[in-house]
């Protein structure tokens, strides 16, 4: 049983909280968030320690792991003052908003050798992996070219808005959501070297973007799109899409369900010429405790895992969300300002 700690109660702090409260193989001893509120309820309701201080949590509590779901402005801070305790650290994305900051971090944990993790969840997600596979295997043939979407509603009118779309706090659509897609493409296709013709586009912020477009190149001259919108009413919630074309076929994948083209029959993985569907349901394994979707609780019983066999070896690691936060830096100065 492995000790373990929480930073930060909101949407992704209280649902690391329950699934970590739940798993057989973590004790989680404390949380600490600036909302009194929050904290009296835990504190009326549960065992926890609560605090407002953080790395007054951390020096008092002996912990084997920290969950970091701050606001990004705070995660370098809070994760390097997790590091030099030797405490093993997930912590959520965007890794970091000076890619200065995310360097560091990824010297600290390899001169330490602690288990890090970033809360990029789409690589648990089935479909994903699923789509992975098949690119892996060659499946789809010579890739020539990808697209990268993501929809949602977060910012809808011009007045308002909450930390995320502070560019000191958040960074906007690009740092919340592009991040996510461009994460995922490096996993599933490579890491983009250039980025040609990007838009950061206002729609309702005053301070960042609502939109972000791009196209991307690889070293390999492997080029695609980046076409997200946190501004789209048209969408209940954030919606994840990945479309990779192949000299054999074809394939559009999302949190939901693969689409599978075909040019020929596929007998290894039961695949037939033309249109193919696998659903999540089908490709995600389960999970003891399920809350939002299979792949939150994923990751984290990944990391404790990780965190009790003393793994390093980690799919989704800090220096994979640094390769993320360069593609990102490098976005944003061939857009050069907000349009």
């Amino acid at each position: 049983m492995i000790n373990s700690a929480i930073i930060g109660l909101g949407k992704m702090g209280l649902s690391h909280c329950a699934i970590i409260n739940a798993h057989k193989d973590a004790n989680l001893v404390a949380v600490c968030d600036t909302s009194s509120f929050m904290l009296n309820a835990l504190k009326k309701y549960s065992g926890m320690a609560c605090y407002t201080d953080y790395k007054k949590m951390l020096d008092e509590n002996k912990l084997d792991c920290l969950f970091v779901a701050s606001p990004t402005k705070y995660h370098a801070e809070m994760v390097k003052y997790a590091l030099e305790r030797n405490i093993s650290v997930f912590c959520e994305k965007p890794f970091a908003l000076k890619i200065e900051d995310a360097e560091e971090l990824v010297k600290i944990v390899d001169e330490k050798k602690l288990v890090n993790q970033v809360g990029y969840h789409n690589r648990f997600l089935g479909t994903f992996n699923y789509l992975k596979q098949l690119i892996d295997k060659n499946l789809l043939g010579e890739i020539y070219h990808f697209t990268g979407e993501a929809y949602g509603p977060v910012v809808l009118k011009e007045k308002g808005g909450t930390w995320r779309s502070n560019s000191s706090e958040g960074g906007g659509c690009l740092y919340d959501y592009a991040s996510h897609v461009l994460n995922l493409i490096s996993f599933l296709v490579g890491t983009p070297n250039q980025a040609i013709g990007s838009i950061l586009k206002r729609i309702y912020s005053k301070q960042v973007d609502d939109a972000v477009y791009s196209n991307l190149i690889m070293d390999n001259g492997l080029s695609g799109q980046l076409i997200v919108n946190w501004s789209d009413e048209t969408y209940r919630k954030m919606s994840t899409q990945i479309t990779v074309l192949g000299k054999k076929g074809k394939v559009v994948c999302d949190a939901t369900e693969c689409k599978i083209y075909l040019k020929e029959d596929c007998k290894e993985e039961n695949l037939t010429k033309g249109w193919n569907i696998k659903y999540v349901t089908d490709l995600t394994e389960p999970v003891d405790f399920y809350l939002r979707g299979e792949e939150y609780s994923s990751q984290i019983d990944y990391f404790i895992k990780h965190v009790i066999a003393k793994n390093t070896d980690n799919v989704n690691s800090f220096k994979t969300a640094y390769e993320t936060d360069k593609v990102i830096d490098m976005i944003k100065a061939n857009a050069g300002r907000l349009s």
